[in-house]
């Protein structure tokens, strides 16, 4: 239950070309695909501060059989992946019109992202576009802890 409304606002996502580890199974084994991305990101010295991480959530957990179960794991990357030990690759997330709102606070369960979807969507005469919600974990990094996390929630529109 929200305590406060979400702050929900639309807004133009620019296309960003992103270094991504893809994600394909049980949610319980996101952490070891997130472990990847984390490696490689260390390894060629990419910043939170300079180069943001996202998550693309293409299935619902909740919703699907576990071994359909897919997300990338992306950071800001603007040139070409060369073959890893980590089997990380390009990808672009696409230019979109989003509607975007804060949550703060464990990204184990995004009740911002529930709200939109159940509550807020289908009050505001908007239609869902052609690319999955996405994450922008706004905060990164060992010593944020879970109460602290910010995560902003982009669910694409037409």
């Amino acid at each position: 239950m929200l305590s406060s409304p979400i702050d929900v606002r639309i807004e133009h996502f620019p296309e960003t070309p992103v270094a991504v580890a893809e994600h394909h199974g049980p949610a319980e084994r996101e952490y070891e695909t997130a472990r990847k991305l984390i490696e490689w990101r260390i390894a060629h010295r990419l910043s939170p501060a300079k180069h943001r991480s996202f998550g693309v959530h293409y299935t619902d957990p909740q919703t699907v059989d576990p071994s359909d179960h897919r997300v990338d794991f992306c950071v800001t990357y603007d040139q070409p992946v060369q073959p890893n030990a980590q089997g990380v690759i390009n990808k672009i997330l696409p230019a979109t019109r989003c509607a975007v709102a804060r949550h703060v606070g464990s990204r184990r369960f995004n009740h911002t992202a529930v709200h939109m979807y159940r509550e807020w969507l289908p009050a505001s005469g908007e239609q869902l576009g052609n690319f999955p919600v996405f994450f922008h974990y706004v905060n990164v990094g060992p010593d944020v802890q879970e109460d602290d996390m910010i995560t902003d929630v982009y669910l694409p529109l037409r």
